[in-house]
């Protein structure tokens, strides 16, 4: 077996504060949505620099509270730039692991988690 990539589906149970959060804060791109009628719950993909996930309001995809471990590089940049945004509900700091790396946890308005690190 040889896998090209894993793609988490993070339940969300709000589609403007999932795009307030995902997109407008944490500038992820929405490549596309998907509902089966209008007024059904949506599914939605997004990517930012090498990461895809997957948002869905449908029962049953994922339970809320998951946590998701991202290794990456320009941490400090990205961290400032978040800072910088003034989001309301979110204040991540950045912290140096026991790991030997950088570390910053968000945490989305339902409670799935998202830790950036990068090698000190």
């Amino acid at each position: 077996m040889q896998v090209d990539k894993v793609i988490p589906v993070l339940r969300i149970f709000d589609y403007a504060k999932a795009i307030e959060f995902y997109r407008d804060w944490l500038e992820f791109e929405v490549e596309w949505e998907h509902r089966f009628e209008p007024g059904a719950p949506v599914y939605i993909q997004l990517t930012k620099n090498g990461i895809t996930l997957h948002l869905s309001e449908h029962h049953g995809d994922g339970s809320p509270g998951i946590q998701i471990f991202v290794w990456c590089t320009g941490l400090k940049t990205y961290h400032e730039a978040l800072l910088a945004k003034r989001y309301t509900y979110g204040h991540p700091g950045l912290e140096k692991a026991f790991y030997e790396a950088w570390s910053m946890q968000v945490i989305d308005p339902f409670g799935n988690k998202i830790t950036f690190n990068e090698k000190i």
